[in-house]
């Protein structure tokens, strides 16, 4: 998939873009602050139907503006073209195009248009809750796979209905309804589980494959997945400490629980990780997930953005990163830094089509 023009008005602090893009390299230079992410986030945003930085869809339209308008011109391998248009206003719900028609249910949309995103935000999947790693597998998964997109939304209403009556006191909750949850909860939960699965134990091998590569073999790392799935049936396993659930208040048990470890030599790696090992496995991390998307799904090559990753990296692993990026299996990228040389050592080693955007107080030039 390429991305050949976008259009951008009134998000975040841009008042209005308009971009002609390279099929293969986008750099973006500028100082922190000044826009650059928004820009990346503007793209995705039309991948995702959703910002990278916020779930408050009214924080992404400018200060002083009433609404906001993104237009994409993107062109598939087989020369197929695709306009997807956004727009949202204040106090209204955001409308999401696809070649001049509205969608039904924006989650029809999702998967289209396939993305990876590897930026300062990743070090919440190692520092954060099982929330930011459950996440991270979901977004891999609703792109590729509608019936778990689709069961991942079933359980979370079953999950947020159950969670409604455990907190039901006068009168007291009715048994039969909680069961009915419990049931819907487990049913969807356990292809939930299966998908995750799977999914970890076909990732893991090229995770650690480019993990290495960037490393130089200096380290081994490895993922588990765990779930309460693991110890049953989940409809036992959910129903099991229904009396505690009842004084809490909420779910205790189920794949809302679900964890990714991640270790580091055989320990958690965020006990033993430096900083740069912690960066070169998430950006190992966001890298696998680009190849996973691109051999599944759409059968379409994703968009890769890299927003200022090469901060607390060493000149070696800087040099790795680039050498794989510069490689024929990633399509068009978008890449930001506040340092030059870092772009122009990527664009020397790739010697192919890019463009060059300075971005400076919102507004983005050539």
């Amino acid at each position: 998939m390429i991305l050949h023009q976008i259009s951008i008005v009134n998000y975040k602090n841009i008042a209005e873009a308009e971009l002609l893009l390279s099929p293969k390299m986008n750099c973006f230079i500028g100082q922190n602050g000044e826009g650059k992410t928004n820009v990346l986030d503007a793209v995705h945003f039309l991948s995702l139907c959703k910002s990278m930085t916020t779930s408050q869809d009214a924080l992404c339209i400018r200060h002083g503006e009433e609404f906001a308008v993104l237009q994409g011109r993107y062109a598939r391998e087989d020369g197929t073209a695709e306009d997807i248009y956004m727009g949202m206003k204040r106090g209204q719900k955001k409308q999401v195009k696809r070649n001049k028609k509205a969608y039904g249910r924006l989650a029809e949309h999702i998967g289209l248009l396939p993305i990876v995103v590897v930026s300062p935000l990743d070090q919440m999947l190692i520092t954060g809750g099982s929330e930011e790693r459950r996440r991270f597998m979901d977004v891999v998964l609703s792109q590729t796979n509608r019936p778990y997109m689709e069961a991942l939304m079933c359980y979370n209403k079953a999950l947020a209905q159950r969670n409604a009556l455990l907190k039901q006191e006068d009168p007291a909750p009715d048994m039969e309804l909680l069961a009915l949850w419990e049931e819907e909860m487990a049913r969807h939960g356990q292809l939930i589980y299966e998908t995750r699965a799977q999914y970890v134990e076909e990732f893991t091998p090229l995770f650690q494959r480019f993990y290495s590569r960037i490393s130089q073999d200096r380290e081994q790392v490895g993922l588990a997945y765990v779930s309460h799935a693991q110890r049953g049936s989940l409809l036992e396993v959910i129903r099991r400490d229904r009396a505690k659930d009842l004084a809490v208040g909420y779910s205790l048990h189920g794949t809302h629980k679900d964890d990714l470890e991640m270790t580091l030599g055989g320990y958690a790696i965020k006990r033993e990780g430096s900083q740069g090992q912690n960066k070169t496995f998430l950006i190992a991390l966001k890298l696998a997930q680009f190849d996973f998307l691109r051999r599944t799904g759409s059968q379409t090559t994703p968009l890769l953005l890299l927003d200022d990753i090469f901060d607390k990296l060493d000149a070696e692993r800087v040099e790795q990163i680039v050498r794989l990026v510069s490689e024929d299996n990633f399509g068009q990228i978008f890449v930001t830094d506040t340092n030059r040389e870092h772009l122009d050592q990527i664009l020397q080693r790739m010697g192919g089509d890019y463009r060059l955007f300075h971005v400076k107080a919102g507004e983005v030039t050539a």
